[in-house]
């Protein structure tokens, strides 16, 4: 996947950086370690600037996050009650629950929707609920422009410092996602158990 990464962006350019972007935040097996690395390592051998490098990435993610905003949207609340209605006493979730996750959407959303950004895999899921919650768009758009282009135009820079040694920082960032996954993992697990352990009082 890597090479066919950045054969691309070397052919086409920062049209390639904003379609392998775009194309990362819908698909997050994409790994945007390598497209912001190597755009960042493309400023030493082609005519790319790091800002440009910077501001194309940054809009390619704004336009995947609008995709999945949208994705959220058509599932939507409604329907998700419908599947509870349906499928509750299985899932073990009840109405209430989802107006407690929307509330808690509405309280923390936008902070959220901002740090997740900068979080491997959740920076692009983040916008599913944040549609579903019907968070509105202006500040979605917001807060998600900032936390992007913060986590892009640090490994861009970064990969324009380091030139030739790009694939070394690629390699420290898959550490930091392993760790992101453990700690997204451990986290799903504790809830998973607390909810159950609530459950079974009922």
């Amino acid at each position: 996947m890597e090479n066919w990464i950045t054969d691309v962006m070397e052919s086409y350019g920062y049209l390639g950086i904003l379609l392998m972007i775009a194309l990362e935040n819908v698909f997050p097996p994409i790994p945007s370690e390598v497209i912001l690395t190597f755009g960042g390592f493309m400023t030493h051998n082609t005519s790319l600037t790091v800002l440009g490098v910077i501001v194309t990435a940054t809009l390619g993610s704004v336009i995947g996050a609008i995709v999945l905003f949208y994705i959220g949207k058509l599932l939507g609340a409604q329907r998700l009650e419908r599947i509870v209605d349906k499928y509750g006493r299985i899932l073990r979730i009840k109405k209430q629950d989802i107006a407690k996750a929307n509330g808690w959407f509405d309280k923390y959303g936008y902070l959220a929707v901002f740090l997740c950004r900068m979080v491997p895999l959740i920076r692009s899921l983040i916008s599913i609920p944040a549609g579903m919650a019907n968070m509105r768009l202006t500040p979605f758009l917001l807060f998600t422009t900032l936390g992007s282009l913060i986590w892009n135009a640090i490994l861009v820079s970064v990969g324009a410092a380091v030139g030739d040694n790009w694939h070394d920082i690629v390699a420290f960032m898959d550490v930091y996602s392993n760790i992101a996954y453990a700690f997204i993992a451990i986290i799903i697990i504790i809830v998973a158990v607390l909810y159950i352990r609530r459950a079974r009082k009922f």
